[in-house]
């Protein structure tokens, strides 16, 4: 689902490498006749790289510009394959959720079985986010190839292993932590390598992914209800590994094209020298988890607004297909509800990111807004379907919701926190979403344990994105007051335009380009 955000991720990469050239151009350049002539700024280079940076002076470097195709186009088929098979897997977990009950046996009559089977999805669905901040480092200090190899290699291992095993409490562990930390290192550096392979085709790049990730998420819910059938659970989740198995070697195109910058290492490494090891740690702690994107109020509220969204956002993923079955005796065409969700979703992605270009400012919130509104209605009003064709319909209009939700969330934070803090305000954003996510649909299941029916759930899991989408309806109000006490005090705006936030000196999945802190 989450790779819709490549698009903010990616560009900030971009925007990193073309500082990071243009800093790596002045400083190959400098020499005793240069350094008397050239007067390129170097505190300018990570500003400006955003917009496309000036040309230098006659005799230096040309600024990095990535090939916008060529090789490029290798990576994408591994993003896309990557995308596709982690969260087509994670959003086709009903059919793995019925399978789960169907392989305890007829033995296991465990009065909370629900509640405990549904953890199964939550924890590897939630790792995704709750690991987030995390692989950022990851990426940034050992680079995309290796980090997004070893979570592949991580996710393979989680899922064969759970073949293996007939218990509830070691898949929480074999395929909710591994599977779900493997799947969040594979998936974040592939939001990352595209601005290193892309600029003025990356809006192109970024559509493939996504248009080829659905088709995973359309699939997938056919191919497991067929072949799970057909070999059982323990057979299907081998078969399942051998994707991620395959993306172990595809993780390898992820190659940082971007020259490393002597300079800058050799700057950053006298300076570390030159510190105590208590000022070199904090110094890496402020470089690598800068919380100044939190001091923004419109920032805070949002983040608060999403995670408490998020608390129902997967309860129909997870249930739904176990509710059409107990409810309307449909095993046999139930796998269809997923196929909506995806293909829905995909075309919400697309609808969304053309309507949000036509929206000035912060006011595309309004977006997310109707989007989260229209979920929690929609879930509530699962119940009161009367047939499978009713349930068919309401799941349209949720992947429409999902796709409006997803795609609009990066140009949102653009908005809030600047491009060069919009891959940070993200990444946090995602790791506070980890634990509503996790624990809504283990809440759901626990409802249906104790009142016997999925009605209470359902209507719980509708509950939140209301709440959440009338506290983002506030967002754009906050910000316009907060817009003008700052015409009103001029030195205080003067100070706030001022201020530069130097988030991408460090090109995301390039490790050996550092600069100096």
């Amino acid at each position: 689902m989450w790779d819709r955000l490549r698009g903010s991720r990616a560009a900030s990469g971009g925007r990193s490498a073309a500082a990071m050239a243009q800093r790596g151009a002045a400083a190959g350049e400098k020499g005793p006749a240069a350094a008397a002539g050239e007067g390129e700024p170097r505190a300018g280079a990570g500003a400006g790289a955003g917009a496309g940076a000036a040309p230098g002076p006659p005799g230096a470097a040309a600024p990095f510009q990535p090939p916008d195709g060529g090789f490029g186009w290798v990576v994408v088929f591994a993003a896309t394959w990557c995308n596709g098979s982690i969260f087509g897997i994670h959003n086709s977990f009903g059919i793995l959720y019925m399978m789960l009950q169907s392989d305890l046996g007829p033995g296991e009559k465990d009065p909370t079985l629900e509640f405990k089977t549904a953890w199964v999805g939550a924890l590897a669905m939630g790792m995704i986010f709750f690991c987030s901040p995390i692989v950022s480092i990851f990426t940034d200090r050992i680079g995309c190839r290796t980090t997004a190899a070893l979570g592949a290699a991580i996710a393979f291992l989680g899922l064969l292993s759970s073949s293996f095993t007939k218990s509830l409490e070691v898949r929480y562990f074999t395929y909710g932590i591994l599977f779900g930390c493997g799947s969040s290192f594979a998936f974040q550096p592939s939001l990352v390598i595209l601005g290193h392979y892309f600029k003025r085709r990356l809006g192109l790049a970024n559509g493939i992914v996504a248009g080829g990730s659905c088709l995973f998420s359309i699939s997938l819910p056919f191919f497991l209800k067929t072949v799970g059938k057909a070999i059982g659970l323990a057979h299907t989740f081998q078969v399942l590994s051998a994707f991620m198995f395959i993306q172990i070697f595809l993780s390898l195109t992820y190659r940082p094209i971007l020259p490393p910058s002597c300079d800058s290492q050799s700057d950053g490494q006298d300076k570390m020298v030159s510190r105590s090891m208590q000022q070199q740690c904090w110094s890496q702690m402020r470089k690598y988890f800068n919380l100044r994107v939190f001091r923004r109020k419109t920032y805070r509220i949002w983040a608060f607004g999403i995670a408490t969204a998020v608390l129902g956002y997967l309860v129909p993923y997870m249930h739904l297909i176990k509710y059409v079955e107990k409810e309307f005796k449909e095993d046999k065409k139930d796998w269809i509800l997923l196929v909506c969700l995806g293909a829905t979703s995909g075309l919400g992605r697309l609808v969304a990111g053309r309507i949000g270009d036509c929206i000035p400012g912060l006011k595309k919130i309004y977006l997310q807004v109707a989007s989260f509104m229209l979920l929690g209605l929609m879930c509530m009003m699962i119940p009161q379907c009367q047939g499978f064709e009713g349930v068919i319909v309401i799941c349209l209009f949720l992947g429409l919701c999902d796709g409006f939700f997803t795609t609009i969330m990066a140009p949102i934070a653009f908005e809030l926190v600047g491009p060069m803090q919009a891959s940070q305000a993200i990444g946090y954003l995602m790791g506070l979403m980890a634990v509503p996510m996790t624990a809504g649909p283990p809440i759901a299941g626990y409802l249906k344990d104790y009142f016997g029916n999925y009605h209470v759930a359902f209507y719980f899991a509708g509950v939140p994105p209301i709440i959440g989408g009338l506290v983002l309806s506030v967002v754009p109000l906050v910000h316009q007051r907060m817009l003008k006490k700052q015409r009103l005090d001029s030195g205080k705006d003067k100070m706030l335009v001022s201020e530069t936030v130097m988030n991408g000196e460090l090109l995301p999945g390039c490790p050996a380009s550092e600069a100096h802190i």
